[in-house]
């Protein structure tokens, strides 16, 4: 998850960089999606979620030659408040109940 914020003097900034960089990304072996989400609380601030099928591939990524040059563009507008983070899944429930296989408890 990384956080990013526009500038007062650049409305719609996050936007622009979220979609330059996620239209290069198409295709990335092991990504299997992102979002963009803004707050609702403040419209200036965002998050960008990405899905990744494991850390192996995610960590392949970012170690990667192209990682710094294709995210480049949102990398000024990251939110000075907030650092990147990486969570994994533990547990996911839809409208059918538990997704996948779930541990006994």
């Amino acid at each position: 998850m990384l956080w990013a914020v526009d500038p007062s003097d650049d409305p719609g900034a996050v936007e622009r960089a979220y979609h330059e960089i996620s239209s290069k990304l198409v295709g990335t072996p092991g990504l299997l999606g992102n979002t963009l989400q803004r707050s609702v609380a403040d419209p200036s601030r965002y998050a960008v979620v990405s899905v990744w099928s494991d850390m192996t591939a995610f960590s392949a990524w970012e170690r990667g030659a192209n990682h710094r040059g294709t995210t480049s563009p949102l990398r000024p507008l990251q939110d000075p408040d907030r650092r990147p983070v990486i969570h994994t899944e533990v547990a996911a429930y839809g409208p059918d109940g538990p997704f996948g296989d779930q541990p006994d408890l």
